[in-house]
């Protein structure tokens, strides 16, 4: 397969994204236009310059159709809880429901530290946490001591209720 240039590379790259609906991996783009998935994040961050609505999740590069934010509700949630309690925190929230969109640690030096994670059903915390554990990642909130927020969304207000409602239960939300 012939290497794709520039400004063709990145057209096709948008066009796959808007059809795929779903997550699509640096690898696989970069597979699909035969060049290095070093390539594919530059021109990820190129299109995000050019306002385009494309977010990096754990799962893959997605594109956020405007009806796909539409008629979604949105609440910034305080949470803590231990590394290992992380599975169980997703999953009661997906659970309900809800899109648990990222996770935001406050850094001494960084300031707010933000990170996608767009979970949105067991299957999907499943490969999430497979992920951290194949590389050996921390999560962020190990540099807060087990504090930090979620985004979450859901199509309505009664199920963000139900989600903290569940994590209220089981002690990991704080609440002022």
């Amino acid at each position: 397969m012939k290497k794709m240039l520039g400004e063709e590379r990145r057209y096709e790259l948008l066009t796959l994204l808007k059809n795929a609906g779903r997550p699509v991996t640096g690898t696989d783009l970069a597979k699909h236009t035969n060049v290095s998935r070093q390539v594919i994040v530059n021109d990820m961050n190129l299109l995000k310059a050019r306002n385009e609505p494309i977010i990096a999740t754990s799962q893959g590069y997605l594109y956020m159709k405007l009806e796909d934010t539409k008629q979604m509700f949105e609440r910034k949630i305080v949470c803590m809880h231990t590394a290992e309690q992380a599975k169980e925190e997703m999953y009661m929230v997906v659970d309900c429901g809800v899109t648990l969109k990222n996770v935001i640690v406050e850094h001494p030096v960084y300031g707010e530290i933000t990170a996608s994670i767009m979970v949105s059903n067991r299957l999907e915390v499943e490969n999430f946490i497979q992920r951290v554990e194949e590389t050996n990642a921390s999560f962020l909130s190990v540099l807060t001591q087990g504090t930090h927020l979620h985004v979450i969304s859901a199509p309505s207000e009664q199920l963000l209720d139900r989600a903290e409602r569940l994590l209220r239960e089981k002690g990991f939300l704080i609440e002022g």
